[in-house]
């Protein structure tokens, strides 16, 4: 690996102990080599130190230094799934990411993440986001650190912590999130069809299913836990297709993608768990993902007063919302906000 990489506790992985999860994710390290990084604080757990025992919870941030055997020699690990080295940005790129930024202050930034850039590196995965942080540090000395991932072709508000004790504080309101203290998201989808009521509550469990490279996030999985989405009809569009607001009161995998799907109402471009249905016979129509993190809400880490931010809508959302002759600005929008916030 190029360097130090930050990985999040993915759903599902909550409850088990930190040498097991590294086994999982870097079955070359043995646990000789881990409990040596841990002992000399080179693996943390949400900015600290940790025991192999350590449980992990889901959405905790697992700091993993450059994995070198013990002596630095032959045997050294890799990560389960090898990755090509990643490419240095360019200035002109760096500039880039900057422009991105929604806010900043002393203790977060929050990005308008683009739809197709990854938050995290994976198999064949040489562009992510968690590999250009460096662009991120502006004036600070620590380096920007993931508390939430968003889907590679999901565009919307993406959240940083620029300190350890700011990663550990927003890590809790996102554990939380749905709750009265947690992070608050309400995401814009366009979906296929039209849901069978205009506003309600899924309660869906959801688990994973198939080996790597095949892994997929299904109803009623043998691990299925516990996963419920809030959705409102915003509009509706020759009975084809939909525009609404959703609102995760969990942190599952694809959960929204999937709850959706499961009601017969397939995001717009998600081949995935939509297949052939997702996909509208409408030339106009960009062939992406209709999935918007419109807004996050969240306890200001440094004194817990409430923080909003909200995404613009990215070009390829507003070409859609055009054809379909959607008004994302009409007053459907902020009365579904408002039942979905109560």
């Amino acid at each position: 690996m190029s360097g130090v990489e930050t990985r999040l506790v993915e759903a599902g992985e909550g409850e088990q102990r930190l040498d097991r999860w590294f086994r999982k994710h870097y079955p070359a390290v043995t646990f000789g080599h881990l409990a040596k990084l841990l002992r000399t604080g080179q693996v943390r757990v949400d900015g600290k130190r940790a025991q192999p025992s350590t449980r992990l919870a889901e959405g905790q941030a697992v700091r993993v230094p450059p994995l070198g055997g013990p002596s630095g020699g032959p045997g050294a690990a890799v990560p389960a799934a090898p990755q090509r080295a990643e490419t240095p940005l360019s200035e002109a790129e760096a500039e880039a990411l900057r422009a991105r930024v929604l806010y900043r202050d002393d203790w977060i930034i929050a990005l308008d993440k683009p739809a197709g850039l990854a938050v995290q590196g994976g198999s064949g995965q040489t562009r992510h986001l968690d590999a250009m942080l460096d662009a991120l540090m502006f004036e600070a000395v620590e380096r920007p650190r993931l508390v939430h991932r968003l889907d590679r072709d999901t565009a919307g508000v993406l959240l940083l912590a620029r300190t350890a004790e700011a990663a550990r504080r927003l890590g809790e309101a996102f554990r939380q999130e749905g709750g009265g203290e947690g992070a608050r998201k309400i995401y814009w989808a366009l979906v296929a069809g039209v849901p069978p009521k205009k506003r309600s509550q899924l309660d869906l469990p959801l688990g994973k299913e198939g080996g790597p490279g095949k892994e997929k996030v299904r109803t009623g999985a043998a691990d299925a836990k516990p996963a419920r989405t809030r959705y409102h009809l915003i509009d509706s569009h020759a009975r084809k297709a939909s525009f609404v607001a959703l609102r995760p009161l969990t942190g599952r995998t694809h959960q929204l993608r999937v709850h959706m799907a499961a009601l017969g109402c397939p995001i717009l471009g998600d081949g995935k768990y939509g297949g052939r249905q997702a996909f509208l016979d409408r030339p106009a129509l960009p062939k992406q993902l209709m999935l918007l993190a419109r807004e996050l809400a969240v306890p200001h880490p440094e004194d817990g007063t409430t923080v909003r931010f909200t995404a613009p809508i990215p070009p390829h959302f507003a070409e859609a919302l055009a054809a379909l002759r959607f008004d994302p600005e009409g007053p459907a929008v902020e009365r579904a906000a408002l039942w979905l916030e109560g």
